[in-house]
């Protein structure tokens, strides 16, 4: 899957139903580091996360549940503002999600999200930056580390 350079945010979140509407909550640390702004419109891309058994084929009443999800911005994007991560930079952080095809997500600065595979969530790391893009970094571990250091 191709990750759009405008990519703003990314966070698992189940589609929940509500006054007979479905609606995805976004986290309030999206809004408090921010990385969206309450008011503003953004397209959003809805992706079945591994958990919850959807073979993509949609019709199923599971198909947006547990959803991992994709916004960008339709206005202009970030201009100005440089990553706050560098290729080959080391950085010791705690997965806070899973990803769509199972990768694990962190934010550093500015909520600016780094991908890191082979990871599980709540797990602490130190892992070495290896791609960076406008808003988005992926990252290998280099060290798994315990909870408590």
């Amino acid at each position: 899957m191709e990750i759009s350079d405008q990519l703003r945010c990314l966070f698992s979140a189940r589609v929940e139903e509500q006054d007979g509407s479905y609606v995805v909550e976004v986290p309030k640390r999206e809004v408090r580091t921010g990385s969206v702004a309450a008011g503003d419109t953004y397209r959003v891309a809805l992706v079945p996360s591994p958990a919850s058994g959807d073979d993509g084929a949609g019709g199923g009443s599971d198909a947006g549940d547990a959803g991992a999800e994709r916004r960008e911005r339709e206005t202009e994007p970030r201009s100005g503002r440089s990553p706050p991560v560098e290729e080959g930079e080391e950085r010791t952080v705690e997965i806070e999600d899973i990803g769509e095809q199972g990768d694990g997500i962190t934010r550093v600065e500015r909520g600016f999200v780094v991908i890191v595979p082979d990871t599980e969530q709540g797990e602490r790391v130190t892992v070495e930056i290896t791609d960076v893009r406008e808003n988005v970094a992926f990252a290998e571990v280099v060290e798994r580390r315990s909870y408590y250091e």
